[in-house]
């Protein structure tokens, strides 16, 4: 019988994506599924109005991730997922056959639960398979909308809905759908010209008094166009919970819901149902296993997959941080997740000193993932500094730009989301006299100095001579921050980081391991803790040679990259600024030590003296020494008390700090002029 009638000719509908899709999945690859390709839920909506597609389009965009459905206007929802694979090879080999039938059967399974019941849009389904090449931005999908291959319907005729229901009727049933839940939107009933969902109603039809029913799918209409192929996930739904309907005309509505928010243009089929002589599974099986259809063909009108090429479509700065960060998020996956990386990217850096360290230790941060770094710096780019220091230019040097903004500038060009400026003014010291003409702005780079410490969680001292770290080393100190101490000899260089004060129940010196002492965070010593003379001025009366610090090219980019290693070791340990430092005291055979002993890192030592002429590293430790001219109680006190006042004393006078921290006495008692004063220059910079 129904070979002699025309059989319904359906279209299957067409993907579209929106750029934001592909945004979202690279976000999501690489903060939250990493290496896992399981399949994920997402969303896609078809337009149930007059737009500019001429055929059935179903979009997807960043919305279709969220965990719950977005209803958009009278856009119809499509249940999907997408199984996005780890690389190509496996995007090519996944068999394709397999996969739309298993997700035909998955469809039955719910159909068989009662599930689609409840939410009739489930009928509308469809997966992705894709593969993302994030390094390239380059993104192969395919989309597929499975429906029973075999399922043939018949065509009795087709008319408008107004030979059916008089105005009135239409304008009511347009403003009931408008109410209609989004899962229950895309089928549901008519009976007695009011509209009802499946769930409340279907169970009333009967074989005596379905003619009474109207069978609604939302639906796109256009010129020429045919339904799309969902109409036999439909056929199929009936099927399984009316039997009865198997070989049936029935009156099938196609609603179309126009720009005014009218039904009047939809349309009314009349359709016979195939036979249902036993169960549905018979009807989609009945031909084999391979039962289900739906893959998309791409733009050459071939069953293959599509392409899309994102670089030149995606902001390029959100390419470039995602781009960035991907290194580290691979570190994290694969070797380290314990490792916090947004501690690290948040930390504020103050680097003091832009030169040959400063530009080292700029770069090795920038690898670590931190965006916020500034400088503070008193010179100019000379034409000796761009082959060594590698933030700087030879325009920079024709320009003479000052080197603290043309360091933050550089970071600027190499990663535009950086929070970097740069600060020029000289860091007041020691020994360096201030004139009356000069107090108030000598008082004024104390204040900035003070701030920038203040508004930072990291302070880098990178400067060039001893004197000059002397007051960053106080103010660090005294307001607990991360100090870490980088200084360079020709060979040899000095990676040190700070202890903090005040500290109640101090921890003294604990044996930990047969090849490891420890010392608490909070009884680490400053760079000051071995001297037992105050800082002078060590440029006074030097020539040019013995002011330029000389020093083998690559001593400053191995401390430079230390001081950072370092400082992320820190960042990471549960204790932070009070983390035990570690320091040798077995022979070498000796060092292994568990995972209790260190962070995720590993262990954190004091210091790090490194000899580039043997290539070799030691790891001492120096408790906090109680007469230190930077970080003991008394000068901390002393400057809580008196401020700048004290800082300006300490300044015009060489032997203050001594007498203060009572290291003039202890020089008479032991007899110190037979003691031959060493050099400043083993350890500058």
């Amino acid at each position: 019988m129904s070979s002699t009638k025309p059989l319904l000719q359906l279209v299957t509908v067409s993907s579209f994506v929106q750029p934001s899709f592909w945004n979202k999945l690279s976000e999501l690859k690489i903060n939250v599924d990493k290496l896992n390709d399981d399949e994920r839920q997402i969303y896609g909506f078809f337009s149930n109005s007059p737009t500019t597609w001429t055929t059935h389009i179903v979009e997807v965009d960043s919305t279709s991730f969220n965990t719950t459905l977005n209803s958009q206007n009278n856009n119809i929802p499509f249940q999907g997922k997408i199984f996005n694979k780890n690389t190509i090879e496996q995007f090519k080999d996944c068999d394709k056959t397999k996969m739309i039938n298993e997700e035909g059967r998955r469809f039955l399974e719910e159909l068989k639960s009662g599930k689609v019941l409840e939410k009739p849009y489930l009928m509308n389904f469809f997966f992705i398979l894709s593969f993302s090449d994030l390094k390239k931005f380059h993104f192969y999908y395919w989309f597929a909308y499975p429906v029973p291959h075999n399922l043939e319907i018949s065509v009795e005729g087709i008319s408008p809905i107004s030979e059916h229901f008089t105005e009135a009727e239409v304008a009511s049933l347009s403003t009931e759908y408008t109410r209609l839940d989004p899962h229950q939107k895309p089928y549901f009933l008519i009976h007695n010209k009011k509209l009802h969902t499946y769930h409340s109603k279907l169970s009333q039809v009967s074989e005596n008094n379905c003619q009474e029913y109207y069978f609604a799918f939302a639906d796109y209409i256009n010129s020429g166009q045919h339904p799309k192929s969902q109409i036999k996930n439909y056929i199929i739904f009936l099927l399984h919970h009316c039997p009865f309907l198997g070989g049936k005309t029935l009156n099938f509505l196609l609603f179309f819901l126009d720009r005014k928010l009218s039904c009047c243009q939809s349309l009314i089929y009349k359709l016979t149902l195939p036979q249902c002589n036993s169960t549905i599974d018979d009807i989609i099986y009945g031909g084999g296993d391979n039962a289900w259809a739906g893959w998309e063909k791409n733009e050459k009108n071939k069953f293959a997959p599509r392409f899309s090429n994102m670089r030149t479509t995606m902001d390029p700065q959100i390419l470039f941080e995602e781009s960035v960060d991907l290194n580290l998020k691979l570190m994290k996956w694969r070797l380290l997740p314990d490792i916090n990386l947004d501690k690290i990217k948040n930390a504020k850096c103050l680097l003091l000193g832009a030169g040959t360290l400063g530009c080292s230790v700029a770069r090795n941060l920038l690898g670590w993932g931190v965006r916020n770094i500034n400088f503070v710096d008193n010179s100019t780019v000379s034409y000796s500094n761009p082959v060594r220091q590698h933030l700087f230019t030879y325009e920079d040097a024709v320009k003479s730009k000052p080197k603290a903004e043309a360091a933050a500038e550089s970071l600027h060009k190499i990663f535009p989301s950086i929070n970097s400026q740069g600060h020029q003014f000289t860091i007041p010291m020691p020994g360096h006299n201030v004139g009356e003409s000069t107090v108030e702005s000598v008082k004024k780079s104390v204040e900035d100095l003070e701030k920038l410490i203040q508004e930072h969680d990291i302070v880098f001292l990178l400067t060039d001579s001893r004197e000059s770290r002397w007051l960053p080393t106080l103010l660090g100190i005294f307001h607990n921050k991360i100090v870490i101490n980088v200084a360079l000899g020709f060979d040899t260089y000095l990676i040190m980081r700070y202890g903090r004060k005040d500290i109640e129940d101090n921890v003294k010196e604990v044996q930990t391991h047969s090849a490891f002492k420890r010392i608490s965070g909070n009884e680490l010593g400053c760079y000051f803790c071995n001297d037992v003379t105050a800082p002078g001025n060590s440029l006074k009366d030097r020539t040019l040679d013995q002011q330029c610090t000389v020093t083998r090219p690559g001593v400053s980019s191995i401390a430079g990259a230390l001081s950072v290693e370092l400082t992320v070791s820190l960042l990471q340990h549960e204790e932070g600024i009070n983390a035990p430092a570690f320091y040798k005291t077995g022979p070498q055979h000796e060092m292994n030590f568990t995972d209790d002993q260190g962070g995720v890192l590993g262990i954190l030592p004091h210091s790090i003296r490194g000899f580039l002429s043997s290539f070799m590293h030691v790891l001492p430790a120096t408790p906090k020494y109680n007469q230190c001219i930077a970080c003991s109680s008394i000068v901390l006190e002393e400057y809580k008390a008196k401020g700048f006042a004290f800082l300006l004393e300490t300044f015009n006078s060489n032997n203050y700090l001594e007498n203060l921290t009572g290291l003039s006495k202890l020089f008479a008692d032991s007899n110190y002029a037979d003691v031959l004063e060493l050099s400043d220059e083993e350890w500058e910079n």
